[in-house]
């Protein structure tokens, strides 16, 4: 005979949420303080609220689903649209490029409207937070296609890091890729990602960016995925990464920050993009 199943331990309603796919620990307290969860119809009114099951939760008036096993996508972003659920200004959201029976995700970071590129999207609030907190240092690449005249040297000295108008921004590897004229392709890594981080650090070079694509996150590449295009990651890698309570284990799906990286030969813009396949996503 099975034993009956032990009653789920009650947790702070923050962490029960997020874990939901509602958006990471820090959203759902600012949803909490937005008026937008209720617990049986009252407006819940402090993330520390212990509940052991999301039953009679809802979130801007729609029931919220237990957990489901841990999923993640892949989205080739492309310029034009907002990285938002809803858009006060009325503009497409990324959202808006999903299939209509897509299940309720999160996006892990943003991209600007103008950016394109890799964009992450998850169902489990936990793997977006330990995703953006700059403390895990995983790596964002991005080819930024800029005009003015800059130099290898003007890059270098961004690995120091530097502060502008009293932000600081940490250290960036950037490295000119390809250049004609005043016009050059430089490529990007960094691990904070601030808002609009390589827009100003390339204002503050003097030069200004008139194309940037997010190429990579963490072990991820954008490889040859067309715009708009979303595809989601195997489950056998996910499989591959999940500790012994199912859950995805983060801390050892990414390694270490990596060194800097050696300098790579001039490389022409990107070729036009071929269909994407399975074994393209790695």
């Amino acid at each position: 005979m099975a034993k009956p199943s032990q009653p789920a331990e009650p947790q702070r309603i923050a962490k029960l949420l997020a874990r939901a796919g509602i958006g990471s620990r820090r959203d759902v307290e600012r949803f909490i303080a937005e008026g937008r969860i209720a617990l049986n119809g009252k407006t819940v009114l402090t993330p520390a609220t212990l509940l052991a099951t999301t039953d009679g939760i809802t979130f801007d008036g729609q029931p919220v689903r237990a957990a489901e096993p841990t999923r993640l996508w892949f989205l080739h972003k492309p310029a034009g649209c907002v990285t938002t659920a809803r858009d006060p200004q009325g503009r497409k959201t990324v959202f808006d490029l999903l299939p209509a029976q897509a299940p309720r995700m999160v996006s892990v970071g943003r991209l600007d409207f103008t950016t394109e590129g890799l964009l992450l999207l998850t169902n489990d609030g936990e793997l977006k937070r330990w995703l953006e907190l700059p403390v895990n240092a995983v790596e964002r690449r991005y080819r930024v296609r800029v005009r003015g005249t800059v130099t290898q040297a003007m890059l270098e000295a961004l690995a120091e890091g530097v502060t502008i108008e009293g932000i600081r921004y940490g250290s960036i590897i950037a490295d000119i890729e390809h250049k004609s004229g005043l016009t050059s392709w430089v490529s990007v890594v960094l691990t904070e990602g601030k808002n609009r981080e390589i827009r100003r650090v390339m204002e503050y070079l003097g030069v200004g960016v008139s194309r940037l694509i997010r190429t990579g996150y963490g072990p991820f590449d954008l490889n040859d995925l067309p715009p708009g295009a979303l595809v989601e990651a195997p489950a056998a890698w996910l499989s591959r990464v999940k500790d012994r309570s199912g859950r995805i284990d983060v801390a050892s799906a990414w390694a270490p920050p990596r060194p800097s990286p050696a300098r790579a030969p001039p490389r022409s813009p990107p070729p036009k993009p071929r269909q994407a396949r399975a074994d393209d996503v790695r």
